[in-house]
């Protein structure tokens, strides 16, 4: 009864401060403090809901216990982040979105590409990752290559559409312009179309930081050798050690949000002129 009270107290404590920082004056520290405050309020409501009502580890582990497996277990998270993350998502992401604004290049240099290519590409991005991870698996080995493989699959069409959307955003007569100083086709992409081009670039990048993640995790599961995130969820719900698997989740959430925060400050350098950055 007790630690249901604290839950209640505990959300009734978080929505009253979150509604006092909504009324006030918008600045930096308050966008700040209404999502870390609305976090500890849901991990003292979790916390306060499992033990009231005591609810099996199994089911769902309190945040402390998950927090207390997290620092016991420094050493194999950061082996599976190393496995998951830095080899087959971050290498995959690089080739697959690499790859992908090459020929969003080439799709705008000779637009008989775009027939051909597009369709291909969205019959591909149609594809379920439970579908053709246990195929790359199979063909790549079961180490970190094949899942970056998958990544590959996952990030290229949504990068190679937002690049070839924005290499055609330009207006016409910014176009006609160029056209008018005897700019070639090249010195018009460079100095025009490309920079034109880069919210959506910068668009495709952030939506494939989450899907390299999810690729490689989910590939894991249809082989790999004894580490990484996704082997590692995939043994420890067969051992029932869920704090285990809270823990790889945890992992994960930061380092996504770590990969989508990274672009979105690269891009507001970039594209600091866009009107979506100005304040």
């Amino acid at each position: 009864m007790i630690w249901l009270i604290f839950a209640i107290a505990a959300w009734a404590l978080g929505w009253w401060v979150n509604v006092r920082l909504a009324r006030g004056r918008a600045g930096r520290l308050r966008s700040l403090a209404a999502p870390m405050v609305f976090g500890v309020t849901l991990i003292a409501v979790w916390e306060g809901v499992v033990r009231g009502l005591e609810i099996s580890p199994v089911l769902l582990p309190t945040p402390t216990a998950i927090a207390a497996r997290f620092a016991a277990s420094l050493d194999v998270l950061w082996v599976d982040f190393v496995q998951t993350v830095l080899k087959g998502a971050l290498s995959g992401y690089v080739l697959g979105c690499g790859a992908a604004f090459l020929i969003a290049v080439a799709i705008d240099r000779f637009p008989f590409l775009q027939r051909g290519l597009l369709p291909v590409g969205n019959f591909v991005a149609a594809l379920p990752v439970i579908g053709m991870a246990p195929i790359l698996v199979m063909w790549f080995g079961f180490d970190w290559q094949s899942k970056a493989a998958v990544v590959v699959v996952m990030v290229f069409f949504p990068m190679l559409v937002n690049t070839v959307q924005g290499l055609q955003a330009t207006e016409a007569m910014q176009r006609d312009l160029m056209r008018t100083y005897a700019a070639s086709y090249w010195a018009t992409l460079f100095k025009l179309r490309l920079p034109a081009a880069m919210p959506f670039v910068f668009n495709g990048l952030k939506i494939g930081t989450t899907l390299a993640l999810i690729g490689a995790i989910v590939a894991e599961f249809f082989g790999s050798p004894v580490k990484g995130m996704g082997f590692r969820i995939s043994t420890s719900v067969g051992q029932l050690a869920l704090d285990l698997v809270w823990a790889e989740i945890v992992v994960a959430a930061i380092a996504g949000s770590a990969f989508y925060g990274a672009m979105s400050l690269i891009e507001k350098a970039v594209t600091f002129w866009h009107p979506s950055q100005r304040n």
